[in-house]
This record gives C-alpha cells, sequence and structure tokens, in this order.
C-alpha cells in the first residue's frame, strides 16, 4: 500500500471511530452495541486517533476485545490525550470475567493512582463513572505494567520459539507450578489455551531444533514434548521415574555424534534423547550425583562441547572421556550458564554471589565475581543489549540486573520486575528485543531490552510493613516503611514522620484518656504509644508509654473497650504464639493467651453491649475467641481447614447473631456462627491465596466482607453469598481496614500493598 492509500485507510477509520464514538450512551447502566465494544479502539488505532476521544471511558467497562494495551503498546499513542485509556491498559489483563460496574469502579481507582498526588485532586471522572460505589481519595502507586500473561499459579519456567527459516512468528511459552503450559505471541496475546501437561510443577521448558517443539521437565518425575503451533502434546520422551523430578533439560552434541536432549533427575539419573524422535541414544555421559544437577553445555576453545553440571556447590565438567571439578562456590550453586566466549561460564549461588569462570586449566586471569545484593539470584541469561553481549540476572526480591562482560559491572539500576521471586527469563525478537519475566507474583511480563530500561528503572520501594487509618475526624493514614513510621493527613495530603531508626510490623490507633495514640509494635518486640498531637510547647510526636513482654514482634494490634469509655484497652497477638490484652495507661499486662501452637497473625473485635468480644487465628489453622471484659476463651476452638488463617473480621448478621470471617491460605474465604462455631457460608473468589478481610456494615442493617486476592479486592454480601463488587488492583493487596465516616454517612476502606496504598471511600447507598 502507497503512502497516499495508507493515508486514505487511515481518514476513513478516523471517521469510523468518530461517528462510533458518539453512539456510546451516556447513562452507564446502558450496553454499548456489542460491535463498538468490541472493535471501536480497533477503528481508533487504524486511524492512528487512539485517544480518550475517540474510545470514550464510558466504553471501557463494556470493551471485551481485551486488545486496547496490545494497540496501545504498537502505536504512536500521545500518553497525555489517552489517560484513561493508558489505565484501562493497566487493567486489562486482570479483567477478562469481571462485570461492568466492577470495571468502573476499578477504572477509577487505576486513573487516580497514575495520577501524581502532589499535583493537587485529579482531574473529575467522566458522568458515566461518577456514579461507582467507590470514589478515590488518596494513592500511591501507578499499578501492573507490561503484564502480558496473568496465570492461577506461580510461573516457574519460560521459554522463546524462534524459527531460525523465517515461516513461524516468535512464541513465548511459560509454565506455571500447577503443570499447565500457556502460549503467547509476541505481542503477549494468547495463542492457545492452557495445555496441562504435567501433575506437578514444570521445572524446566526447553525450545528444540525445527521451530516449534518444546521439551518440558516437570516435579512429577516425567518429560514431554509439546507442539506448541498446534498447541497439543506431541511426545511423552520420558514416562514419570517416581519419587523424582527433573531438575534440568540441555541440548548437548557430543564428540563425533550429533545433539542429543539431555534431561538430569534428582537422584543423579541422565536421560539421553533423539531431539526429533526422542529414543534413548547410546553416549558416553558422565555420572551425575543425586541432587538436583543443572546442566550447561559449553563451547570448549578446541572446538568441541564441554558438558559442564553441579553438584551442591561445585562445578565440574565432562569432555567426553573425564570429569574434573571446575570451580567452587560460596554457597549451593543455584543458576550456570554458557558464555559468548569459548570456555566460559557464569554461575550464580544461594549468596546472591555471580562469577564468571574459565575452563580451560591454562586461563590464569581467574574467576570474576561480583555480589548481585539479593535475597539469592535464581536465574542466569545471556542477551545481547546495545549491540554487547552481556549478563541478566533474576533475585529472589523480584529484580532483574544486566551486567556487563567478561567484567561483570553492573549497568544502570535494578529493574523491579515483580513483586515476588523472578523465577525464569526470557528473551523475543519483535520490533526489536524484548525481555520477558516470570514471577512467583503468577504473571509474565515484558520489557524492552536495552540499557536505557535498565538505565530509567524505578527506585525499588521500600517494602511497607504495617498500616493504620484512624478511626475520627480527622482521618489520617499511618504507614510504616524503611525504618520510619509516617503519618499521612487524608485532606491536605500533608505526610511526616513520628518514628524512625525502628521497622513496625503492626499498627493500631488506641485512645488513651480520651486522646487518639497511635500503638506501634516493633522490631525488637516491644510496642511503642506515640502522641501525635501532644499539648504546645511539646515535640511534634513523642512515645508516651512502652509495653513490653512479647518475645517476638507483634504482627497485629487491635483496640478493645475497656471499662472506662474514655481509654480503650489493646490487643497484640505475636509470633511467640500469645494473645496479650494491655492497659495502655498503666502498660500492665491484663491477660496473656498462649492456646495458639504457633504464629498468632490475626485479631478481630466487636463491641457489645456487655462488652466485646476479640477473635485470634494464625498459623495453626484455629480460630478462638475471647471475653474481653472475663478475658477468658469464650465458645469453642474452630478448626478452619484453611490451612493457615490470614486475617479475621466480625460483622453482626440477621437476628442479632455475630459472623466471623476467615480469610484462608487455602483461597476462601469461611464464615462461622461466633457463638456456636459453625460454618455458615463460604466464598471462593478464585484470585489464589486471600490475604486480607474486613467488615462494612450498612445502615439498612446488612454487612458485606470485603477480602483481598492476589489481584483484586471482593465485596462479598454473605447472606445473599454473591459477589456484589470487584475492585481490581493488579496486584497482591495485603491488609484491608474499613472505618466509618460519620460526617458524609460512608465508610472508608484502606488497602495496602507490599509497596503502595490507596484509601477510598464507600457509598454505602450505592452497594
Amino acid at each position: 500500500m502507497n503512502p497516499l492509500e495508507t493515508g486514505r485507510h487511515a481518514e476513513i477509520h478516523r471517521k469510523i471511530a468518530a461517528a462510533l464514538a458518539e453512539l456510546v450512551p451516556d447513562d452507564p447502566s446502558l450496553p454499548p452495541h456489542p460491535y463498538l465494544r468490541r472493535h471501536l479502539a480497533e477503528h481508533a488505532a487504524a486511524g492512528q486517533v487512539l485517544d480518550d476521544t475517540h474510545v470514550p471511558p464510558a466504553l471501557l467497562p463494556w470493551e471485551s476485545s481485551l486488545d486496547v494495551r496490545r494497540l496501545l503498546a504498537t502505536g504512536d499513542v500521545d500518553s497525555v490525550g489517552s489517560p484513561w485509556l493508558q489505565a484501562w491498559a493497566r487493567l486489562e489483563p486482570f479483567s477478562r470475567y469481571v462485570d461492568p460496574l466492577s470495571r468502573a469502579t476499578s477504572l477509577r481507582l487505576a486513573h487516580h493512582a497514575a495520577e501524581p498526588q502532589a499535583h493537587g485532586a485529579p482531574p473529575p471522572a467522566p458522568e458515566a463513572l461518577a456514579q461507582a460505589p467507590v470514589t478515590p481519595l488518596w494513592s500511591e502507586g501507578r499499578g501492573p505494567d507490561n503484564v502480558w500473561l496473568v496465570a492461577r499459579s506461580s510461573v516457574t519456567a519460560l521459554t522463546t520459539v524462534e524459527d531460525t527459516e523465517g515461516r513461524l512468528r516468535p512464541l513465548v511459552v511459560a509454565g506455571d507450578d500447577r503443570g499447565q503450559l500457556h502460549t503467547l505471541r509476541r505481542d503477549g496475546s494468547t495463542a492457545h489455551a492452557p495445555l496441562r501437561v504435567h501433575d506437578g510443577a514444570i521445572t524446566h521448558l526447553l525450545a528444540l531444533p525445527g521451530g516449534h517443539l518444546v521439551a518440558t521437565g516437570s516435579t512429577d518425575g516425567s518429560v514431554a514434548v509439546v507442539d506448541t503451533m498446534r498447541g497439543r502434546l506431541a511426545f511423552e520422551a520420558v514416562p514419570r521415574r517416581p519419587r523424582t523430578w527433573v531438575s534440568s533439560l540441555a541440548l548437548y552434541k557430543p564428540a563425533g555424534h550429533t545433539s542429543v536432549l539431555l534431561a538430569a533427575f534428582s537422584d543423579g539419573h541422565l536421560a539421553a534423547l533423539h531431539p526429533a524422535v526422542f529414543r534413548a541414544v547410546d553416549v558416553v555421559l558422565p555420572g551425575l550425583p543425586a541432587g538436583s544437577p543443572l546442566l550447561c553445555p559449553v563451547a570448549a576453545p578446541e572446538g568441541e562441547q564441554l558438558l559442564l553440571f553441579t553438584h551442591d556447590s561445585k562445578v565440574y565438567g565432562f569432555d567426553g572421556h573425564t570429569t574434573r571439578r571446575l570451580s567452587r562456590h560460596r554457597a549451593r550453586v543455584r543458576a550456570l550458564v554458557a558464555l559468548p566466549a569459548p570456555g566460559q561460564y557464569a554461575a550464580a549461588d544461594e549468596q546472591g554471589r555471580i562469577s564468571v569462570h574459565g575452563t580451560d586449566r591454562r586461563d590464569a586471569r581467574g574467576p570474576r565475581a561480583r555480589h548481585s545484593r539479593s535475597t539469592s539470584v535464581t536465574t542466569l541469561m545471556v542477551a545481547e543489549v546495545n549491540g554487547y553481549p552481556s549478563l541478566l540476572s533474576a533475585g529472589g526480591d523480584g529484580s532483574v540486573r544486566l551486567w556487563n562482560l567478561p567484567d561483570l559491572g553492573p549497568e544502570g539500576r535494578p529493574l523491579p520486575g515483580h513483586t515476588k521471586s523472578v523465577t525464569a527469563l526470557s528473551q523475543v525478537d519483535a520490533n526489536g528485543s524484548r525481555l520477558v519475566t516470570a514471577g512467583a507474583d503468577c504473571t509474565v511480563r515484558s520489557w524492552p531490552l536495552t540499557g536505557q530500561t535498565f538505565r530509567d528503572a524505578p527506585r525499588a520501594r521500600d517494602r511497607i510493613t504495617a498500616s493504620a487509618p484512624s478511626p475520627s475526624v480527622p482521618h489520617v493514614l499511618a504507614s510504616a516503611r524503611s525504618r520510619r513510621i509516617c503519618v499521612l493527613d487524608i485532606r491536605t495530603t500533608e505526610r511526616r514522620t513520628v518514628l524512625t531508626g525502628h521497622t513496625a510490623t503492626a499498627l493500631a490507633w488506641p485512645r488513651v484518656n480520651g486522646k487518639l495514640h497511635l500503638a506501634a509494635a516493633l522490631e525488637d518486640n516491644r510496642i511503642v504509644l506515640i502522641d501525635i498531637r501532644p499539648p504546645a510547647g511539646k515535640p511534634p510526636s513523642r512515645r508516651s508509654r512502652e509495653l513490653a513482654g512479647h518475645l517476638l514482634p507483634a504482627l497485629a494490634l487491635l483496640p478493645l473497650p475497656g471499662s472506662d469509655s474514655n481509654t480503650d484497652l489493646l490487643a497484640s497477638a505475636s509470633a511467640d504464639g500469645r494473645v496479650c490484652v494491655w492497659d495502655p495507661r498503666t502498660a500492665e499486662l491484663l491477660a496473656s493467651f498462649s492456646e495458639h501452637r504457633f504464629s498468632v497473625r490475626c485479631l478481630a473485635a466487636h463491641r457489645g453491649t456487655d462488652g466485646g468480644v476479640l477473635a485470634s487465628g494464625g498459623s495453626d489453622g484455629k480460630v478462638r475467641l475471647w471475653d474481653t471484659r472475663r478475658l477468658t476463651q469464650q465458645g469453642p476452638t474452630i478448626n478452619c481447614g484453611q490451612h493457615v488463617v490470614n486475617d479475621l473480621a466480625i460483622a453482626s448478621g440477621s437476628d442479632q447473631e455475630l459472623l466471623l470471617a476467615s480469610a484462608g491460605q487455602d483461597t476462601t474465604l469461611k464464615v462461622w456462627n461466633a457463638d456456636s462455631g459453625e460454618q455458615t457460608g463460604q466464598f471462593s473468589p478464585g484470585d489464589g491465596e486471600l490475604s486480607a478481610v474486613t467488615a462494612l456494615a450498612l445502615p439498612s442493617g446488612r454487612s458485606l466482607f470485603a477480602t483481598a486476592g492476589k489481584t483484586s479486592i471482593h465485596v462479598w454480601d454473605p447472606m445473599a453469598n454473591r459477589r456484589v463488587l470487584q475492585i481490581v488492583t493488579g496486584e497482591a493487596v495485603m491488609s484491608l481496614e474499613t472505618v466509618p465516616d460519620r460526617e458524609s454517612g460512608s465508610s472508608l476502606l484502606s488497602a495496602t500493598g507490599e509497596t503502595s496504598s490507596m484509601l477510598f471511600r464507600l457509598h454505602h447507598d450505592r452497594f
């Protein structure tokens, strides 16, 4: 198509997009025509007008193509004219099965989070989105970017299928810890439905010669071959070996022989297969020790191939006849990769030390080493970056680092790619080379593979260890990160530090002598009370009490009703297995309950006319209730059957019964009758492990529970047994807390993740 025809083609699509945009209803309850939902963004992209004017925000909650993020990524889009589209693109991978009302709500929050908070309030939401049940008040962090895949479980392996003859487009293949294989096109779209290949986690993937076959190894002790072009299982290359797992896969060319596919098993067994027909091949191989050996063929300076393998902290080389030790490391070797220079390899150990070595004994330069300063190095990859061979390392802290070769000098900053450990790296060439990363946070992400990506990498934010909103006006949000505790005034967004030099593990707002104090549990096992609004002439913040008695840090704090209406009691739950109740005025320990066997992770309370009820739960999977007036256990111990109980909430049900909700490691939210201990309901949002839960009391007497999974906050009505709202965050939320806002007749919900937090208003009349 010549330039004139291209211009006419774009003009036609611009006119179509403009005409279709006028057909989008202003009323958000009216769904747009299916053609608009599926094709309007495509017309706007073809007309080079992919912006918020031609794709109105009112359409996005109904958008069904799930293609906007790819259109934005491949086109020349002005982010200034498309903030709502950019916000939607960050949510799109997580919103496939989300209802339009929940999408509208999530879109408002994502747009608010993308606006710089220091420059005042963001523009008002379009009328079509203004009636969402949630209004954002404050947020930090932009949310997820560059997401290609959201899996139901951790992604454990990656490879790229490249066709050397150019017949096939490159594909990215990802394996997860449920034995499923995901095949993605080079733009991140799904090529096939997920394919169940193994009964265990997929530990290794290896692209085979021919352009479309991939070998898979698993913890179930078998090796399979998948045809990625057709999305089906092609061969069972190695039947299951009981009580073993596949520790490594490699293509190796022995001297005088064609290449063979090697599969190493955890018991030291080494299988050699023909890489086309997958039958056993009789070649000379080294004897491997048990203990999950890694394999790595390396081109020798003489032109032959050496087979490298690991045993604990040592690396050995096999030349086809003899085996000799090549290097010894300070800890177990976790990753091994061949370097472009013949006879050179890089290794990484569990302590995060990366080193470059030579296989030739005559190499007098010795190894070069660098510490990655992460918890551990999980994998290594060699790639050409800006025309030079470079080494990439992935860490247990969720980052990817770039090193030059052979000196291992760091390039730029660590790329904070994932919220959990990075498990695999790969590379795909599509309109420029891209780095593909997989993580234990269940996502696959894509980045431009250039030095500029690492030079412009955002500084990793310190993890938020605790947060708590104050219960009374003016509302203040307290948060702890980087050995400091800060308080944020929600109205003015003014932030100030109230304590430094300590890591806080829990925060709460008890009332002492009629005045709110901030209670902070510290890493040295103490609990301190901070007066954030002291009398005139006093320091702006000061410790008024210290509560000492726990043997390990407290993981949860909660105010309780006391005998004096002006002073609360304070409950604490600790990793030492105890629940304690304190009088904050005197720092006296009133009660200590040690019935939990392991860490007590969460607390919940309910204030009644005859006192209060305190609930505690934790790593033993049990929930216990305590009478806060008599300071004794109340009712039976509840065995939740959820593995670890991560959080608890209490709400009023029908007939004045108390409902207790437990958020479990097993991905369920269970509801119990607090008096009898009987289960009355269960909610399974299908969003991974549930990390937090809080209760929302409506003026009608109805109670809702909000619980957090790995990608969303789910609001559930236990009486109707239905989900009333899903707020897509795209990232895991670690804590939820609601406080009433009596001035507006609504509630405030605080949601805190590992690196960002948000606060929004819940409108009771819209639920």
